[in-house]
């Protein structure tokens, strides 16, 4: 019997550590990431059942009693036509039967889109979203370790960032483009800087009600067309809509209205009616955050030269016809 018979088999080898390594290496299947958009939260619960009722209760005690100053006439159409009072006062008040069915006839999900579905956010039940906000005027410099303004290109950068996060959901604007001294122009590199930097959805706000019907033009290039933005509209409006005391702050409620009948989800913010944002125990602030967002259900249900840059946009000019922005190129928010 020759030697090569009686010799050991050798272990067939097939590279099976390098495709090992190369699972290990590749990205998680969307169902198996362990940190992902719409995980369930609600279990924080710092207040009983018995304190949230006092809390709605008195909301709904200050709508009805106090009401608010200061709404656009058109929001006083709008309201009054739902149900609301107007008192000789100027004073407008809502009746607590009105509040109860707005709130029947309140959507309980609703899904903001982004320009990829696979960033597509469901608001449901329990289900909990990350994102970025503020509007910072300083950053600090990440080359020389200084604070300095804010610009377009930082948001942009953020907006970038974000994009290949997974546990940042959807980007709001983060500062100020403080090198575009124009409010329009801001306005819409704003608007430009984000949608450049990030297929997600985006949160902007308007510093006057005249400048939504300019950046909605470069919304609908960048969505294809109006029809297709109102199908996916993936840009929602961050809006303080009322402001202390108790009062609306007009030219956001238009905005708003604006923002509306343009087809853009809004996102309502609520400045706190007792010394701004100082400390204040949670049930009072509570109460007047829960009254306030109703108001704005209440209005919003009634009413019914090609820029070209390599990896950033810098500040877009008014006069400029601004092309569809492009997808960011490989390089976070809630």
């Amino acid at each position: 019997m020759s030697d090569d018979l009686c010799a050991p088999a050798r272990a067939r080898r097939s590279g099976g550590r390098a495709a090992r390594v190369a699972v290990r290496a590749a990205p998680l299947e969307e169902g198996k990431r362990p940190v992902r958009a719409g995980l369930p939260g609600g279990q924080y619960a710092p207040l009983s059942e018995a304190a949230v009722q006092r809390i709605h209760q008195a909301a709904l005690e200050a709508l009805e009693v106090i009401g608010l100053a200061n709404a656009p006439a058109s929001g006083v159409e709008a309201m009054v036509g739902a149900g609301a009072i107007l008192g000789e006062d100027g004073r407008l008040r809502y009746p607590r039967a009105l509040v109860e069915d707005m709130l029947a006839k309140a959507a309980r999900g609703i899904t903001l889109h982004g320009r990829d579905p696979r960033h597509d956010l469901l608001l449901e039940g329990t289900r909990v979203h990350y994102g970025t906000a503020g509007a910072a005027v300083h950053v600090v410099d990440p080359e020389t370790n200084a604070y300095r303004d804010s610009t377009a290109q930082d948001l942009h950068d953020a907006a970038r960032l974000v994009q290949h996060l997974d546990n940042v959901h959807f980007f709001q604007r983060i500062c100020v483009c403080r090198d575009v001294t124009d409010n329009f122009e801001m306005d819409i590199n704003t608007l430009y800087g984000a949608l450049a930097g990030t297929m997600k959805h985006v949160g902007t706000s308007f510093s006057d009600p005249s400048h939504v019907a300019g950046c909605m033009d470069l919304i609908h290039m960048v969505a294809g067309g109006e029809e297709a933005w109102r199908a996916r509209p993936f840009v929602s409006n961050s809006n303080c809509f009322v402001v202390p005391p108790m009062k609306f702050a007009e030219e956001s409620c238009i905005t708003m209205e604006h923002c509306i009948r343009a087809g853009m989800p809004v996102l309502l913010l609520s400045a706190g009616q007792a010394r701004g944002a100082n400390p204040r125990p949670s049930r009072p602030r509570s109460c007047r955050r829960w009254r306030n967002v109703w108001r704005a259900w209440s209005m919003s249900m009634r009413s019914p030269p090609v820029i070209r840059r390599s990896s950033a946009p810098g500040p877009l000019s008014a006069t400029c016809a601004p092309a569809p922005c492009p997808a960011a190129a490989p390089s976070r928010r809630c």
